[in-house]
């Protein structure tokens, strides 16, 4: 896998998010066991590997390119990735009022495993609640549910 470039990164998630991580978050995560992305000119994922276990740290699709089927592909190759890296479950946290990335992970296999009160800021102010859900990589690691 060819190595993300942190500012690249930086960009493209300040295209898809309110409050962007910046390119030195970027490159303090990627310089850390076990991190990786996977990048397309339009989006990425950004995963860890810890062990058996795998999370999804952020994944971004710039608004222009949404609803193509590119965070499914990002997904799904993230998914790939982890398990070839040892990861036999994939976890992640996503805004529950989020319908657009909660419609992409249960598309993708993700199942609901709890929940974190408050998790998120919201942009009135308020906070949100973040669903954890987790994804079986260890039932067929090649081939996971995708969108």
């Amino acid at each position: 896998m060819t190595p993300a470039d942190p500012a690249q990164l930086a960009r493209l998630h300040a295209q898809a998010f309110a409050a962007p991580w910046s390119e030195a978050e970027f490159a303090d995560l990627l310089g850390q066991a076990g991190v990786f992305a996977v990048v397309e000119p339009d989006g990425f994922i950004l995963v860890r590997v810890v062990l058996d276990e795998a999370e999804i740290l952020t994944l971004a699709v710039r608004p222009e390119a949404r609803r193509a089927g590119l965070g499914g592909r990002l997904t799904g190759r993230g998914a790939v990735a982890a398990a070839q890296a040892g990861a036999s479950r994939m976890f992640l946290e996503v805004a529950e009022d989020n319908v657009a990335a909660c419609t992409l992970y249960d598309r993708a296999g993700f199942r609901p495993l709890g929940r974190r009160k408050a998790y998120y800021a919201a942009p009135d102010g308020g906070r949100t609640d973040a669903l954890v859900l987790s994804l079986d990589l260890a039932a067929d690691p090649e081939k996971p549910a995708l969108p």
